[in-house]
């Protein structure tokens, strides 16, 4: 066992009813590197349980927090992953500042932001497996100067009846992105509001890049972080 200190810039919804954790390490010769802790079920998702604190709260986005591990668990591109030791408590040390979460925020990655193709409602969020076996990371935090939330109907897959879903529409490096929004705190926001598009100025991504599913993975935003999120 070993432990890991991350502040946790995602907490995001998993099916079928856990949630994807990750974070970058915080502190010693490994500062700034991404970690995903899993657990050993089928689906790898964090329970409720998994992410309770001994005091009964649980993790929550921001939170800095060390994490007892078991071993280091690559899945295809999702190198950073990790296998709770799921025996022990997680332990929070404190809550990020504005200031912590963009020192972390990372450089262009060209490999990571191949645009292949797009799925019926989003825009370059679709990635053949083939593609993404050669990426390093499956992680990324980007400053984003505009985002525009959409709060949409959207027909459900395999003529499944349809249901509202939000994304987030935003220009990187030149080229345009509409992905899908799993960061529950900011759905529960929005599915509050009518249907329309909002706009969030300032904003830092979490992007994750899904397990593959029917030989593709899918680029989502697990965090949408601003500065009224985080301590000051």
């Amino acid at each position: 066992m070993y432990d890991r200190t991350i502040i946790c810039l995602a907490n995001s919804r998993k099916p079928p009813s856990g949630r994807c954790i990750a974070g970058k390490e915080v502190g010693g010769a490994q500062q700034g590197q991404w970690i995903r802790p899993v657990s050993s079920r089928a689906g790898h998702e964090v329970s409720e349980e998994d992410r309770r604190y001994e005091n009964g709260k649980r993790a929550k986005l921001l939170d800095i927090v060390t994490i007892p591990l078991d071993r280091h668990f690559p899945v295809g591109h999702q190198l950073e992953n990790h296998v709770l030791a799921d025996e022990y408590y997680w332990s929070k040390e404190s809550t990020a500042s504005w200031n912590q979460v963009r020192d972390f925020v990372d450089l262009y990655d060209a490999d990571f932001w191949q645009n292949t193709e797009s799925t019926y409602h989003g825009l370059n969020d679709k990635i053949c497996e083939e593609v993404a076996s050669d990426m390093q990371s499956s992680l990324k935090l980007i400053s984003v100067p505009s985002l525009e939330i959409i709060v949409q109907v959207e027909a459900g897959y395999e003529g499944r009846p349809g249901k509202r879903k939000v994304r987030g529409h935003f220009d990187y490096e030149g080229n345009q992105y509409l992905l899908s929004v799993t960061d529950p705190e900011i759905e529960e926001q929005y599915l509050e509001l009518e249907n329309g598009r909002y706009e969030i100025d300032d904003t830092i991504l979490c992007i994750s890049l899904t397990e593959v599913w029917n030989e593709y993975a899918f680029r989502l935003i697990a965090s949408i972080i601003t500065s009224d999120r985080c301590e000051t």
